[in-house]
This record gives C-alpha cells, sequence and structure tokens, in this order.
C-alpha cells in the first residue's frame, strides 16, 4: 500500500496543507479523500515514502532530553 500526500481547499475555502491517505493507487486515494471532503478541490498531490520507519517515543527517551 503506498501513501498519497494531498494539499485541498475545503469547499468552504480552508486551506489544508497535508492529508495523508493510504491505497493503492492515486485513484482509489482521492475517492477516499472525497469522501471525507465533499466537493473539495485537490491543489496538489503526491507520494510519500513508505520505506522510513516511524520510531516511538518512550517516555524515558523523552525525559532524558529534556534533562539534558
Amino acid at each position: 500500500m503506498q501513501k498519497f500526500d494531498f494539499s485541498i481547499r475545503t469547499r468552504d475555502g480552508q486551506h489544508i496543507v497535508s492529508v495523508v491517505i493510504g491505497a493503492n493507487d492515486q485513484a482509489e486515494a482521492e475517492r477516499k479523500l472525497r469522501q471525507m471532503y465533499h466537493h473539495c478541490e485537490v491543489l496538489s498531490c503526491g507520494m510519500r515514502e513508505s520505506g522510513a520507519a516511524q520510531h516511538a517515543v518512550s517516555m524515558e527517551e523523552i525525559i532524558t532530553l529534556i534533562s539534558k
């Protein structure tokens, strides 16, 4: 599954910079986007790299960073 990063303008005119949606292709991601944001205008769409795993930070690591 790929991740697509959309920048949109809602029907109320609000600009949302990053809406990330997981899908098999861009058409499916756009369909999911339009289910959440009816009548939105897609300003841009890009693919996100899913190779880099995000690291969960523990409370101990946060305390260590604060105390330094």
